[in-house]
């Protein structure tokens, strides 16, 4: 019965102590004119010419060569930073 007990009591303390959730990052992400409020994940990118990316967000944003957000990343667009995407897609946490 101890062990048990002890292990319940270790599980709720591994439960308090994990870290939360992934949060979307705070601001907006323009791509093309478009903004993106609080953005969370993958968006793609203009198929035929480069896209326009503003980052007006607390976070990095990462241009990737392929349509998903796979393939390699290409260049990240920091915090601030206007740039010409030269990529398929852009992620950013």
């Amino acid at each position: 019965m101890t062990k048990v007990l002890g292990a319940c009591a270790a599980a709720a303390v591994l439960a308090l102590a994990a870290p939360g959730t992934a949060q979307a990052a705070q601001g907006v992400l323009v791509i093309d004119g478009a903004a993106n409020e609080d953005p969370s994940g993958c968006y793609p990118l203009g198929d035929f010419a480069p896209s326009q990316v503003l980052n007006l967000t607390d976070g990095v944003a990462w241009v990737w060569s392929g349509p998903n957000c796979d393939g390699r990343v290409e260049h990240p667009v920091f915090p601030g930073q206007a740039t010409v995407a030269h990529g398929r897609s852009v992620f950013i946490e």
